[in-house]
């Protein structure tokens, strides 16, 4: 049994051969953040100082990374475990400490003299390595305020994210739904997690129990969510004024290291291919056999059968099959991930839920799975190992500073993988159903994240546009203009249960603004690359394997232009929803 373990899960000294070392690395580590601390106040005085530095913060970085990962790889290996507890709590401690102490370099850098920066960049070649990291900053420099202003801001930074705080505690701890009957006529109680099971459930009065719960209590606290949420928005007008952004938008895109014209050629992009999503609901509808179909049947497969079980040695060969059109050299780094304890892949107890991959810097990716022999199951392995592939040719390639990939294109690369495994399934499978099952979870992915997370993109935009332009909102407004949305991205083949009204204030993201328009952006950039992938255009995987190669040393919309996607042109997504009309023709053919 020891072996079977051993054999699927992480192998911790690949990062430190014992806790004495890992607690002889912190030690070390503290006494450079003392050393760190010596350039404060003189940081950009020479070019000397400011190289000395840098180099010093980038071993820094380099070692931290290994304590982090291997004290919050402990924790969520034994969530219960008090020598995990503690070691998480080590690492937490020192991360606090690695921030205070290296939080003068970004605003020395900043109230310095752009000109005598730029300078030592053209004069001392040893800051070669840290061009990119400085001249970001200096980029960023005409939206910072002064210090004085700068900490003021500082100091009210919890009392910005008190809405967001509010709201989690109130629907996530204090919220009660009430019971339903459930499909063995057992009364039992509705919670936020239940939620989508009761969906998905082939019973429809489930269902609608299930939907008018939900609803219900939302509806009852209405109003004090839109003033939670409306204070978000006014908060971040605000700060994006100061900081002399044109709009919330604008900032929100920078930050992301996308631009404005990413937002409107996506919106573009999705409304002149809403037909094409209607025709999916129309199917949709036909399939399920029902006459009328109501907001709270989207969620329904009708194609479900049971569980598809698979062994966790045959999913790594259905993973390794469907990734092989990316080559000996990709395929390669797969067999390193299986066998070299990269994974930990079976639930346990008390072991953190869910799954992802971590990369560290000089070791390898650690991917953590909940592997229940699901044959949905494959889909994560192939999307966590995209993250971990990406970090390990980013990792191989740039120093630590430049290796972290941003938000805009993190999710591309295990998308691209999850498409690449839907396609291969779906050209592998004999049996009629079962492909048209893949067809339809296919179908249904690219519904909810591109459509779906877009027409939130577009209901974010609204509001922070007419906060922006001074208008007064209330409750009701935030309800019809949501309504209205979802009568637009839907179509008319479904009813739309008034309820639909009230689940914009159940959607948490919402208070990290303009986040979910990068899931939207996300795919479509991975349809449109897997695409070409599938199309065996010649010298098109080595392109896509020197993007993911890059890190961040460009701007995530040029990096993604390397491999001919343009995120600022809404061709791209129309690239996105022809994919999508396709796979809807192909489903109704096979049918």
């Amino acid at each position: 049994m020891k072996d079977f373990q051993d054999k699927y899960s992480w192998n911790l000294t690949d990062l430190f051969k014992n806790k004495e070392e890992f607690y002889d690395e912190i030690r070390k580590v503290k006494d450079k953040l003392k050393q760190i601390e010596n350039y404060k106040g003189i940081l950009c005085d020479n070019s000397e100082n400011l190289y000395q530095c840098y180099a010093l913060y980038e071993k820094l970085l380099i070692d931290f990374d290994k304590i982090y990962s291997y004290g919050m790889f402990s924790y969520h290996l034994n969530m219960a475990n008090q020598e995990g507890i503690k070691l998480y709590k080590e690492v937490e401690m020192l991360s606090s400490e690695f921030s205070t102490a290296s939080s003068f370099i970004i605003p020395e850098i900043t109230f310095t003299d752009e000109k005598t920066i730029r300078e030592y960049l053209s004069n001392d070649k040893r800051l070669k390595p840290y061009k990119r990291d400085i001249e970001d900053i200096l980029e960023k420099k005409k939206h910072v305020l002064s210090k004085e202003e700068e900490n003021l801001l500082a100091n009210y930074s919890e009392i910005f994210s008190s809405p967001e705080n509010i709201y989690g505690i109130l629907t996530n701890a204090e919220f009660k739904f009430g019971n339903l009957i459930d499909e063995d006529g057992k009364e039992v109680e509705l919670t936020n997690a239940t939620y989508t099971k009761y969906l998905k459930s082939f019973n429809i009065e489930v269902r609608k129990q299930a939907f008018h719960l939900m609803y219900k209590k939302y509806s009852e606290y209405i109003n004090t969510i839109t003033e939670m949420y409306l204070s978000n928005v006014k908060q971040t007008v605000i700060t994006s004024k100061l900081r002399k952004y044109a709009s919330s938008l604008e900032q929100a895109t920078i930050h992301d290291d996308a631009t404005i014209k990413v937002y409107e050629a996506l919106m573009k992009g999705v409304n002149e291919g809403l037909e094409i999503n209607y025709q999916f609901i129309s199917l949709k509808r036909k399939l399920l056999h029902i006459k009328e179909m109501h907001i709270y049947d989207l969620y329904l497969n009708p194609f479900q059968e049971g569980k598809n079980t698979i062994s966790f040695e045959d999913a790594k060969k259905e993973a390794k099959s469907a990734l092989s059109v990316l080559g000996t050299e990709y395929g390669n780094i797969l067999d390193k991930a299986f066998e070299n304890h990269w994974i930990d892949v079976y639930e346990k107890s008390n072991k953190r839920g869910g799954a992802y991959s971590s990369g560290v810097y000089g070791v390898h990716p650690f991917v953590l799975m909940n592997f229940t022999e699901d044959k949905r199951d494959v889909s994560t392995i192939v999307h966590e190992l995209g993250h971990s592939i990406h970090s390990y040719y980013s990792n191989k390639t740039q120093n630590i500073i430049d290796a972290n990939y941003t938000i805009m294109v993190a999710e591309v690369a295990s998308t691209v993988n999850e498409i690449l495994l839907s396609e291969y399934q779906i050209q592998h499978e004999k049996d009629k159903k079962k492909k048209a099952e893949y067809i339809y979870e296919l179908l249904e992915m690219i519904r909810a994240t591109f459509y779906r997370q877009s027409m939130f993109a577009e209901f974010e935009k609204e509001v922070h546009e007419k906060i922006e332009n001074g208008e007064m909102l209330a409750a009701e407004d935030l309800n019809k203009l949501y309504y209205e949305l979802n009568q637009k991205y839907f179509g008319k083949d479904i009813i739309l249960d008034k309820e639909i009204q009230y689940e914009w204030s159940r959607i948490p993201h919402f208070y990290t603004d303009f986040y979910v328009y990068k899931y939207a952006t996300g795919i479509s950039a991975a349809i449109c690359i897997a695409t070409k992938i599938l199309n065996k255009e010649e010298g098109y995987v080595e392109k896509y394997i020197h993007m993911l190669s890059q890190g961040c040393t460009k701007k995530s919309v040029e990096l993604l232009k390397m491999v001919d996607v343009d995120l600022e042109d809404s061709n791209t997504y129309k690239v996105m929803t022809e994919f999508y009309k396709d796979k809807i023709d192909e489903l109704k053919k096979l049918l």
